[in-house]
């Protein structure tokens, strides 16, 4: 089957590679329908994040259930299911605490997971689910061509805006600014209007993100950074800044435009991947009273919670894809997102 692999940096490659085999008991056959490329994939094609040896990538897919092993009690053959970022088991002391993504007996994709051998990666034809009950939340059918897009945010990106959005405690009446204009700020954009947020200033340079923005719940687009991005923010909040501020980058930068943008005793939710060197300026914190909370999203959790506004058409994350590919076409994919020609990208096997 084809999927794809990463050799080093700026090097994604579309490669015959070996059909996945059930070998746990636990696990299961997904026959993926569509997959994308996230932000998070383009730190090690940038050579951000080392590659030290090809290895399949990819870590956002949907698909159909081909098979399953004798263990496998709530997800059955034909089932549509979305895959998180990670793999769960559901039941250990941390699942069961709401942090799936330090699931005990867990991993991720694309590399040495806990419970039989390697991770697949999500961006190809078919891929073995470990842990297959915990991991995959299955989608009631029939489920339309149209509903894809939408289902497969609900893998991340959705459900990573919203953790920022709970994180930074989003309530009814809000003003909150959002830090990042790709697809996690933009989702970030759709959860705090759905939690209650009455201003939502969306930090932003490029028109077309902009204009995304707006259409999701963005009553303010704000394109400046730095010390003129505080003052902008200050100004439309009358001199104090925003309530909640979602940071949706992972940069030293993006953390600092966060913490300035946020009013005494306000708080940071943040979710952007740290590279970068964000830090934290404890002294200024403790001084204005500004919290900071959030981490890598527990996306499992949330997709029961999503999945009827998604498919409903309450919210539509699934606009935030921007192009649609073949798997073949994926070396564009990345270069697409990298050049920021594109804001999100789907993979369709």
């Amino acid at each position: 089957m084809l999927a794809t692999v990463i050799h080093a940096a700026r090097d994604i490659r579309v490669e015959e590679v070996a059909d996945p085999v059930l070998s746990t008991g636990g696990d299961a056959i997904v026959k993926v329908v569509a997959a994308c490329v996230c932000g998070s994939d383009l730190w090690p094609y940038r050579g951000v994040t080392e590659t030290s040896e090809p290895h399949r990538i990819g870590h956002e897919f949907v698909g159909v259930v081909e098979a399953v092993g004798p263990e496998v009690e709530s997800v059955r053959v034909g089932d549509f299911v979305i895959a998180p970022f990670y793999v769960c088991d559901g039941t250990c002391v941390n699942c069961r605490n709401g942090v799936s993504t330090s699931c005990l007996g867990g991993g991720w994709w694309g590399s040495d997971d806990k419970v039989g051998g390697f991770a697949d990666g999500g961006q190809g034809e078919r891929v073995r689910v470990p842990l297959a009950d915990g991991t995959l939340a299955v989608v009631p059918g029939p489920v339309a061509d149209d509903e894809i897009a939408g289902l497969l945010t609900l893998s991340d990106v959705m459900g990573t805006g919203h953790h920022a959005a709970v994180s930074a405690g989003v309530t009814a009446g809000d003003t909150v600014a959002v830090v990042g204009d790709g697809a996690v700020g933009l989702c970030a954009i759709i959860a705090a209007r759905r939690l209650g947020a009455t201003t939502i200033i969306a930090m932003s340079r490029h028109p077309e993100r902009q204009k995304l923005a707006r259409e999701f719940g963005a009553t303010h687009i704000i394109e400046e950074r730095g010390d003129e991005g505080v003052k902008a923010v200050r100004a439309l909040t009358d001199g104090v800044g925003a309530d909640r501020v979602l940071e949706c980058v992972g940069t030293k930068e993006s953390m600092d435009q966060a913490l300035r943008s946020t009013r005494p005793g306000g708080m940071v939710g943040y979710v952007g991947v740290p590279n970068g060197g964000p830090e934290l300026p404890i002294g200024q914190m403790f001084g204005r009273n500004v919290g900071v909370n959030g981490g890598v999203a527990p996306v499992r959790g949330y997709i029961e919670e999503l999945l009827p506004d998604v498919r409903s058409g309450a919210i539509s994350p699934g606009k935030v894809f921007d192009l649609v590919l073949p798997l073949s076409e994926a070396p564009e994919a990345y270069a697409a997102m990298d050049e920021r020609r594109a804001t999100k990208v789907m993979l369709r096997p």
